[in-house]
């Protein structure tokens, strides 16, 4: 019976974070669309609902009733596939996102899907093979426009990823774990003053992975694999209904993962700015939901910082993108490791 009960509330957990997860994204949309508008003096979607709060639900409606074109000189296997693993890996590495203080229930963690001593290692391993999606939808295509945009996004990547990921280590080796719990409860002792960005001297960090995270989510400045000017659409020129529209929610869904990732590395998770200068209250219901509150406080304002900077910034140019991924970005994760371990080899001699 117990095993029966475990199972029960982990599908029913799954299927909550699942929908939770899709509906972000879908209002993700919603809120860039209203805020780019008010940026440009316009008013964005007012029509569907009330102040257009339905409109994801209408854009999702045409999506999947418009007819799926299949042109005749694509490659059709890898053509149908690349948005499937686009999509597949922003999904998946939700699902080691602790979301929420440990609350155990019957054995499962009601605030997580899957508590992982290596979380932080699988959610970047996991993401990185989402660009398998772009370069394949380019390839198979037979589109230059498509395939010029995935190998922008190809070199891209590997640019940036390199100076995400090691933007990353003085923030591990400050919790000494790659566990997402302990390194959010790392930054829990004092509030603010205990969070990396702050406390931990990771400010340097945080901007290298603030920047590398625009680029590896192909978003503004940093947009050039699906620059409209230059390439139609890039790598999803040949692409319509629910695909085009998978790849669309495979951008929103890592533009999520990238601020839930900042929350939980920077920022502390789900802990209150306050520590413990804001006191207890409320019941066991506001206790347990009170983190969770935090947390997506907090992602949604880097999503808000995601709409502002497209809404402010214009592109760059592809040579001067590369250029800053590999000679300024890199030197200055590399010099923010050996300060950090500098640091804390004096601060315990």
């Amino acid at each position: 019976m117990n095993l029966l009960v475990f199972l029960l509330l982990s599908v029913l957990k799954i299927a909550v974070v699942l929908v939770v997860f899709l509906s972000a994204v879908a209002y993700t949309v919603l809120l860039e669309r209203k805020l780019v508008g008010r940026i440009q003096n316009r008013w964005g979607p007012s029509r569907v609902g009330p102040s257009g709060l339905l409109q994801p639900l209408a854009d999702g409606a045409k999506l999947f009733l418009k007819e799926d074109l299949l042109p005749t000189g694509v490659y059709r296997p890898l053509y149908i596939l690349a948005p499937i693993i686009a999509l597949s890996c922003a999904l998946i590495s939700i699902a080691v996102v602790p979301y929420g203080a440990r609350i155990a229930w019957h054995g499962v963690d009601m605030f997580q899907i899957a508590d992982v001593n290596i979380g932080l290692l699988v959610i970047l391993s996991v993401t990185s093979v989402g660009v398998y999606g772009i370069a394949l939808a380019g390839w198979s295509s037979n589109n230059k426009y498509s395939l010029l945009g995935a190998l922008r996004a190809s070199a891209q990547v590997i640019s940036y990823e390199l100076a995400l990921g090691l933007s990353l280590v003085g923030v591990v080796l400050r919790a000494g774990s790659l566990n997402l719990r302990s390194i959010v409860d790392s930054q829990a002792a004092h509030g603010l003053l205990s969070w990396n960005v702050f406390g931990g001297f990771q400010i340097v960090a945080f901007f290298v992975y603030l920047i590398a995270a625009f680029a590896e989510t192909n978003r503004t400045p940093f947009d050039l694999p699906e620059a409209e000017s230059e390439l139609t659409a890039g790598y999803h020129t040949e692409y319509s209904s629910m695909k085009f529209a998978m790849f669309f929610m495979a951008e929103y869904g890592n533009m999520i993962m990238v601020g839930c990732v900042a929350t939980l590395l920077f920022f502390g998770g789900w802990t209150s700015p306050f520590g413990s200068l804001l006191p207890a209250f409320g019941g066991i219901v506001v206790q347990a939901f009170l983190p969770v509150f935090w947390f997506v406080l907090k992602v949604f304002c880097f999503l808000f910082l995601y709409v502002w900077v497209r809404g402010t910034l214009p592109r760059f140019r592809y040579d001067q993108l590369m250029g800053f991924g590999w000679k300024f970005l890199l030197p200055v994760a590399i010099a923010n490791i050996l300060a950090t371990s500098l640091w804390l080899a004096l601060r315990t001699a």
